[in-house]
């Protein structure tokens, strides 16, 4: 890849998957320099669950902040700052891909029977624009085993368009290192191909047996009830005994914060994917707050504890309210 561009993948909570692809004006090592920095911001973001409209929100803010810091610069060594991403988010369980773009070409999705599409996606303003429309988030459903197709826009350059990326990926049962090879191949004669990102993605539904939901009583006897069913969920999926008994800790402290703080509707959910996942949902968006409690409060613990036993935690905001989730290795 050249030194403006640049992908990566993040692993987020509920067994969802991230996808980014860019790239920034210029090359050399300014342009590398400068994509490396951003980067390192999306890394940032996206551990905050960020919905994938305001994850470019806050990235497009920090392209703005270097272009600001870059015009402070000597006049031989200021470098405009521009650039494009998309960003976009599976989830195996609702099966659907969310995405937003800054700039940048929307991805070609390639359907398990052969059929291809690019979808028509608002695009907001590049990266490092201070003015424009604001960054809107699509989200699209994609069937089990699809190919979702991400690239940057120098592709659009070179002799395989977009129409030609579509015929090659109109075969999604290939193995996705022989897809890359096909464009790679097509790609040997034109001198600007070190410039292309090509990133590819197969769609997998998370089995439906490693998934178990339910709704709760707005009520203090929830934490005893949701406390039971995880103990049985855990059992059925042959949970080992520390973990589990962890996990009966975890699913206490959240249940009976949504139940001081929150409102109905409460829901816990358990996942068992690379992680095991404990999330609770209830209506209130006000995020909870991590306390550290003093010796003689009787309360104000939960989120610290949870902290502690879980390897990691967080927070998910949706349309309904909010989603406290907390994560195990297995």
């Amino acid at each position: 890849m050249g030194g403006g561009g640049g992908y990566d993948t993040f692993a987020l909570s509920g067994a969802r998957t991230a996808l980014m692809v860019g790239e920034v004006a210029g090359q050399g090592i300014h342009a590398a320099t400068t994509m490396g920095q951003l980067r390192t911001a999306s890394h940032s973001l996206a551990a905050l669950d960020l919905e994938p409209d305001e994850l470019l929100a806050r990235l497009n803010d920090t392209a703005i902040s270097l272009a600001q810091e870059r015009a402070a610069l000597p006049p031989g060594d200021r470098m405009p700052l521009t650039g494009s991403c998309a960003y976009a988010v599976y989830d195996p369980l609702a099966q659907t891909c969310t995405i937003a773009l800054a700039g940048h070409p929307p991805p070609v999705i390639a359907h398990p029977d052969g059929r291809t599409e690019i979808p028509h996606l608002p695009s907001g303003p590049p990266l490092g624009s201070a003015e424009g429309p604001p960054f809107a988030a699509t989200t699209i459903s994609v069937a089990d085993g699809s190919v979702l197709a991400f690239y940057t826009e120098s592709l659009l350059h070179t002799s395989p368009a977009p129409d030609s990326l579509q015929r090659v990926l109109a075969h999604p049962d290939r193995p996705l290192q022989d897809l890359c090879d096909d464009v790679l191949y097509r790609l040997r004669n034109d001198a600007r191909h070190s410039d292309v990102i090509l990133l590819l993605a197969r769609t997998h539904a998370l089995p439906a047996d490693q998934v178990a939901a339910w709704d709760l009583d707005d009520h203090p006897k929830a934490v005893a009830t949701a406390r039971a069913y995880a103990q049985q969920q855990l059992t059925l999926w042959g949970v080992e005994e520390e973990t589990a008994y962890t996990t009966g800790m975890i699913v206490s402290e959240l249940v009976t914060n949504a139940v001081r703080y929150g409102t109905p509707p409460l829901r816990l959910r358990l996942i068992k994917d690379r992680t095991l996942t404990c999330e609770v949902h209830d209506g209130n968006p006000l995020a909870p707050r991590l306390r550290h409690a003093k010796t003689v409060d009787e309360g104000g613990r939960g989120l610290f504890i949870v902290a502690q036993l879980a390897q990691n935690w967080g927070v998910r905001y949706s349309l309904d309210g909010k989603t406290v989730w907390a994560e195990q290795i297995l």
